[in-house]
């Protein structure tokens, strides 16, 4: 599913009447609790590109996570965003995201991620 998103916006980035903003750097941690208990923490640090296809925006990103969990050690593994979010009135605007992050452990299966979102301003 992640290579098919991909594929989808690198398609829609050459597409005609696409307009292209350009790359930039992400760097964003993550920390986490259960409870008042520190479970760790993942920086990504990606590299991305956004734009914008008629009154929509898109993004596609991707690079390394540092994760980081409590009283272990730090693993540095590939991860990944896309997303795409559109007006629908003046108000009110949708938005979605798909995501993955690896694993260091051959054993482990790659985490995949997905939301949706409507956005409203007053």
């Amino acid at each position: 599913m992640i290579k098919s998103v991909f594929a989808a916006t690198a398609a829609l980035s050459m597409s005609a009447g696409a307009a292209f903003a350009g790359p930039y750097v992400n760097v964003e941690a993550n920390s986490g609790w259960t409870g008042s208990d520190y479970t760790g923490t993942t920086t990504d640090a990606h590299v991305g590109y956004e734009g914008t296809v008629g009154s929509a925006s898109w993004y596609v990103q991707g690079g390394a996570s540092f994760v980081s969990p409590d009283g272990g050690e730090t693993d540095t593994v590939p991860s990944g965003k896309a997303g795409i979010g559109a007006p629908i009135t003046e108000a009110l605007g949708a938005y979605g995201e798909v995501s993955f992050i690896g694993s260091g452990d051959a054993d482990i299966d790659r985490g995949y991620g997905a939301k949706l979102g409507l956005k409203y301003s007053f």
